[in-house]
């Protein structure tokens, strides 16, 4: 039987082999972001910032077993340069603006890898995942009102990555704002 290959599925044929599944936190995650950003570090320009954004980096709640890493550069020219690197070093481009690009890695015809990552390459300054990451990490009831709306979103949109995101994105705004705020 021939797979199609990933580029050649339909967005709801890629949310069927790739959907949403929440796991317990594993300490291991913070391993694999350590290895993978070793890994970028020698390809990638010096002066790139890196960060482990997402609910992995996230203690002690369920999440996605995906790591978030969140790759700062100082210019466009760069954005898209290192975006080129990445390419030609095995992530896949998904999303992609003057501003923001989104990779991926660990996504196979069979369905996920062991490990898998998603790049999220932006400009300096756009980095409020890191406010809302550090909040949740400084106030775990928060952290747990998190994971609370995860865990009941996840069955209702297993095979809808955009719905289950913008049903989070109330949460998360409003907490990402706050954190900002209390910086301030």
């Amino acid at each position: 039987m021939n797979k199609k290959a990933l580029n050649e599925m339909t967005l709801q044929e890629l949310w069927e082999l790739f959907p949403i599944v929440l796991t317990k936190h594993q300490d291991c995650w913070s391993g694999w972001y350590k290895e993978e950003v070793n890994q970028l570090k020698d390809i990638l320009p010096h002066s790139a910032k890196y960060y482990h954004i997402g609910s992995t980096a996230i203690k002690d709640i369920w999440a996605k077993p995906i790591i978030d890493i969140l790759i700062v550069v100082n210019n466009g020219d760069e954005l898209k340069n290192t975006a080129d690197t990445l390419q030609q070093n095995g992530y896949i481009i998904m999303s992609s603006t003057a501003k923001r690009i989104s990779l991926n890695k660990g996504y196979t015809q069979e369905g996920f890898a062991q490990k898998v990552f998603h790049l999220h390459l932006r400009l300096d300054g756009d980095i409020d995942e890191i406010y809302f990451k550090d909040f949740l990490n400084d106030h775990p009831d928060v952290a747990k009102q998190y994971e609370e709306l995860k865990l009941q979103l996840w069955k209702t949109y297993e095979h809808d990555r955009d719905a289950y995101t913008q049903a989070k994105s109330e949460f998360v705004n409003k907490y990402t704002q706050l954190a900002k705020q209390t910086l301030i």
